[in-house]
Parts: C-alpha cells; structure tokens; sequence
C-alpha cells in the first residue's frame, strides 16, 4: 500500500479521525499523511458592499481595513492548521504510527482529495451525521462527494471516539459491486485476524441463502472466520442496528452500487448508512 491519508479539520470527532488513522497504519504498515485544508467559505466571508453610500477616501479606507482582517484572520488560520497537524502527529506516534508526514493546503478540500487520490490507497475521513444542522448537511455533502469522486477505499470515522473494532460486519446484497468488495475484503490485511459476519437484508428467497452461502465461501477460502445473517427491512433501517449490536465493529460495504438515476431520486444505501451508522464505515474499492 501506498500511503493512507487523512483529512482532518476543527470538528468534534478529529481525534477519532487521528486514532482510526493511526489503528489502519500500523495494521498495514503502511506512511501515514495528515491533511488539512484551509478553505474560504462564502458563508463567512465579508459580502456587505458599500462602495455605492460613501466617498472614494473612505473607500479606499474601507477596502485596506477589510484587507487587513482578511490578512489577520489567514494568519491566524495558517497558526491553527500547523498546530492541528502536529497535535495529530504527535497522537498518532504516540499510537505506534511511523512513518509520518503532514501537509497544509490552500483551496476547495474536494479538489484537493481528488487531486491527491493517486498518491493514496486509503483515505480517512471524519463526520458525525446524526444532526440535522446546516453545518452538519455541508459536511455531509463533502464526505458524500469525496467518496464518489476518489478513487481510493476511505474509512469514515462517525463516532466522536476511537474503539479497535472486534468484529467486522459486511453489508451484503448480492450485487456485483458487493462480491467484489468481498473478495476484496478476503485478502485486506485491514481486518486480518478479525470475524466477519456477512450481513444480508432481503427476503428470505433460495436465491438469498444461495448468495450468502456463496459469500461465506469466498471468505472462509482465504481463511477468514465467518458467519452470515440474513434479515427483512429495509438496508438502512435494519443494517444500523444490527451493527451496533455487534460494536465495537466496522461496517464494510462497496461503494454506492445503484444507478445514478436511483442515487439522483432517492439516494443510495451507502449513503443513508453513512448518515445512520453509529460504527466507523470502510467504502472499499
């Protein structure tokens, strides 16, 4: 592997996006690179114009002392950045973590990701989305469109706190996109040594009991230890209880495998999971 790079900010949950880091470097023995992007938001940027109500002197007075603050308030970010990228290194080697590497960007963080993605087989990744606020809808928009837009697998941290996952739980439907993420899985050394449970939302169909049994062949041949589930409901209804009965846990699935016209109308399971799932979340590819 690469390098597995994680994104971190200010948010609650940012020592928990440190620590899952940290966990998936030494289990791959693999670089470590933390990112942070200093973003200008429009939301919180100057918009009043008063070039119309005053005289040209002021201004030009005006313009410098707003250039003054933009100037201050850069600085001050620039300040932070560099202090939240230490404090996640220092976190991080304190974890076992090695080699470590930090970098500090200007700009749009999805473009960043994207330009980036070459250069990593695994991003993590951090948001809690059990709130319905403005600020958590942004950054729900961000996470969404980082996982559609790289390449890379990204684990996503969703709880404000670090637990080892004991168990992985595997969101199964029988699609190609899934079968490929199992096999996948079968030989990540991510989950080495860890159970899986091969969990299935459907009616209970012969084709189902097929598809699992199958599953559970895939797994057991690169020798995992599995079990498999399958349960009535709807995936994102039924799936975010089922794993928190397994937690301390991490949920496994393929990335968004509907049409793009279901994602457009209705979103997609991977989605609404990521919304509901009080355990970390792995999009592998």
């Amino acid at each position: 592997m690469q390098k597995i790079l994680a994104c971190i900010d200010t948010r609650g949950n940012t020592d928990a996006v440190i620590d899952w880091a940290a966990w998936a470097a030494v289990r791959l023995a693999c670089p470590l690179e933390f990112l942070h992007v200093l973003e200008r938001h429009p939301e919180v940027a100057a918009v009043t114009d008063f070039s119309g109500a005053i005289g040209v002197d002021a201004q030009e007075s005006l313009l410098k002392a707003l250039s003054d603050q933009d100037e201050q308030q850069s600085v001050a970010m620039r300040r932070a950045g560099r202090e939240l990228l230490a404090h996640a290194r220092s976190r991080a080697a304190a974890a076992g973590a090695q080699p470590l590497d930090a970098r500090l960007r200007h700009g749009d963080f999805i473009d960043t990701a994207i330009e980036l993605q070459s250069e990593a087989d695994l991003f993590v990744l951090g948001e809690h989305y059990h709130s319905a606020a403005q600020a958590g809808l942004r950054a729900e928009h961000h996470l969404e469109r980082v996982i559609r837009g790289v390449s890379s697998s990204v684990l996503v941290a969703t709880a404000e706190a670090f637990e080892a996952p004991q168990r992985v739980v595997v969101a199964f439907d029988g699609s190609a996109g899934a079968r490929k993420a199992l096999a996948r899985l079968a030989q990540h050394p991510l989950v080495t040594g860890l159970p899986v449970l091969v969990a299935m939302v459907s009616p209970d169909t012969t084709l189902a009991r097929q598809q699992l049994k199958e599953a559970q062949a895939t797994l057991q041949a690169a020798g995992v230890v599995v079990e498999t589930e399958l349960v009535p409901g709807e995936p994102q209804q039924v799936l975010p209880e089922l794993v928190k009965r397994q937690a301390p846990a991490l949920l496994v699935m393929g990335a968004f495998g509907h049409s793009r016209l279901r994602q457009l109308l209705l979103g997609s399971t991977t989605s609404s999971l990521l919304r509901l799932s009080d355990v970390p979340v792995l999009v592998l590819r």
